[in-house]
């Protein structure tokens, strides 16, 4: 037998027994999402160019848990849309969010596709929230990139602060029926 003493630290007042775990479910899964993100470049023009840049190691859009670019709308939980939709990619662009597993968050990137740009013709869509629910909106044309990671981090807000079950709600679901989305 060793004569050792084991020293033990008191618990805290209230906090007796054999543990504690502090914290939410939903907090903990936030986090987890908010820092684990997998985008979904759906880039078209020269917004594209400047996410390139984001992406680079200059501007490093992995340090904030986007290591991984998906090329798969089914493995994306971010869809970055970067340029010039035509009336005719919109319905592509549709399907491409259609794929992609809930939760599913929408950046917008330039202006574009935040509302068609210069391009007020009769073959562009002005703003694709016309046709899919967009989360945060980044200006300008191009965009720089710091204004990109800008936005990513306002998805990552989004994403660590949601509830599990918002998107199961009657509300979500009265928006995406506004889309026309089932």
């Amino acid at each position: 037998m060793s004569d050792r003493i084991i020293k033990t630290v008191d618990a805290p007042n209230g906090l007796e027994g054999q543990g504690f775990f502090a914290g939410k479910l939903d907090d903990f899964v936030g986090l987890a999402r908010a820092n684990s993100l997998w985008p979904l470049p759906f880039a078209t023009s020269c917004c594209g160019i400047e996410f390139m840049a984001t992406a680079g190691s200059h501007y490093d859009i992995s340090r904030f848990g986007s290591e991984r670019m998906s090329f798969s709308a089914r493995q994306a939980d971010i869809l970055m849309v970067m340029g010039t939709i035509s009336k005719k990619m919109g319905p592509v662009l549709k399907q491409v969010y259609l794929q992609m597993a809930e939760p599913r968050w929408v950046l917008s990137v330039g202006a574009c596709a935040c509302s068609g740009g210069i391009f007020d013709t009769y073959s562009v869509l002005q703003g694709i929230d016309r046709i899919i629910p967009v989360d945060v909106y980044v200006p300008g044309c191009p965009p720089r990139p710091e204004q990109i990671l800008d936005g990513f981090m306002q998805i990552q807000e989004i994403a660590k602060s949601e509830q599990r079950r918002r998107r199961e709600s009657d509300e979500y679901k009265a928006l995406l029926g506004s889309y026309g989305i089932e």
